[in-house]
């Protein structure tokens, strides 16, 4: 059955999703921010890190690799840093509260940095960059991943030392203009995108991997779990390589929660750092003037005739309003293979609630 075939609701997502979490032990209102994220990547099109990832943390959940009952601490709070320990609990909870932290002190302020270290996968990134500009604030993420085995060879590289670090910056939108929101991994083409393909046995852009003998290849067989033979290349070559690293020092090292490097212990769960800086465009320019320019640089940029008629220059985000609106209408496109997961699962946890997909 094609992908596109079976149609979910997003708002029945949710529900059976927090259900799921609940059922597993998850507090009543982080099980609601975790179902909602999945469904709002899902929605956004990025399904790698959307609904599809559920039945593999219910696993880890089982497994002991996420802490349920973990208290948030803060390891250092000033006027404008703040750097939270999550104690190894859900990761969207916790950067949420974080990002809704420290972007009180940047709107106060002007500006904050914040940390956050010990958690589990944050998902989809950019949903705190548009966190932040919802809130009239600019922001620089960066995130490291730590827990599992890389997957990223360094430039001129032959085999993984890194993991697919993502990097998000964002600012609010204008009277005219949504928000911008660059949310990408440090690799040219990312983990999630490869799994896909080695699932439906397509290639993959030439120039994206090497195998294990680091040669390239189009062949994404190798990369399948449990065992990954090969490695991803670095987006831009030396400059994703380079912008990888500048996330395992800023997400990290200054989060407390260590990098890639092989003492630490990789348990085969995500474990991320987070690094944010959030700024108060307000504080540093006259609003209208800001406005005028932000919006003649778009108008500028998105006015270069398109190499491809089917392909205009878009602002970063658009892609994503574009198809959160169509799933919203038309429903989250899955497979018929991660429904019986998440029945199965749902079976498991002695929930009667099934989905019943349309089409």
């Amino acid at each position: 059955m094609k992908t596109s075939d079976i149609r979910l609701p997003a708002q029945d997502a949710t529900e059976y999703c927090t259900a799921l979490l609940r059922a597993a032990g998850t507090r009543s209102d982080d099980a609601r921010t975790v179902a909602s994220h999945l469904v709002a990547a899902s929605l956004a099109g990025h399904d790698s890190n959307g609904i599809g990832l559920l039945p593999a943390w219910l696993d880890q959940l089982d497994r002991g690799f996420i802490n349920l009952g973990s208290c948030e601490r803060d390891l250092t709070e000033t006027a404008i840093i703040l750097r939270t320990d999550a104690d190894g609990g859900w990761g969207a909870p916790a950067a949420t509260r974080l990002i809704e932290r420290a972007g009180a002190k940047a709107l106060e302020h002007g500006l904050a940095a914040a940390t956050l270290g010990h958690v589990h996968d944050l998902g989809r990134i950019g949903a705190y960059g548009e966190q932040a500009a919802a809130a009239g604030l600019a922001a620089l993420i960066f995130v490291n991943i730590t827990g599992q085995a890389p997957v990223m060879a360094p430039f001129h590289g032959s085999d993984a030392r890194l993991g697919t670090d993502p990097i998000c910056i964002a600012f609010p939108a204008t009277a005219h203009r949504s928000s911008f929101v660059l949310d990408m991994a440090t690799s040219r083409i990312s983990l999630g995108r490869l799994k896909i393909a080695a699932a439906r046995g397509q290639d993959i852009p030439p120039g994206s991997l090497i195998n294990e003998h680091g040669m390239p290849t189009t062949d994404p067989s190798g990369m399948s779990e449990p065992v990954r033979r090969g490695a991803l290349t670095p987006m831009g070559r030396h400059k994703g390589y380079g912008l990888a690293l500048a996330c395992e020092l800023l997400g990290g090292v200054l989060s407390g929660g260590g990098t890639i490097q092989p003492e630490h212990p990789r348990e085969g769960a995500v474990r991320n750092g987070m690094f944010a800086m959030l700024i108060n465009p307000a504080m540093f320019g006259e609003a209208g003037w800001m406005e005028h320019e932000i919006e003649a640089l778009a108008k500028y940029a998105l006015a270069s005739p398109p190499m491809d008629w089917d392909s205009p220059v878009l602002y970063p985000g658009d892609p994503e309003r574009a198809l959160r609106g169509k799933r919203l209408r038309d429903g989250i496109p899955v497979t018929a293979e991660l429904v019986e997961q998440l029945n199965e699962a749902a079976a498991e946890k002695g929930i009667d609630l099934r989905l019943q997909p349309g089409t």
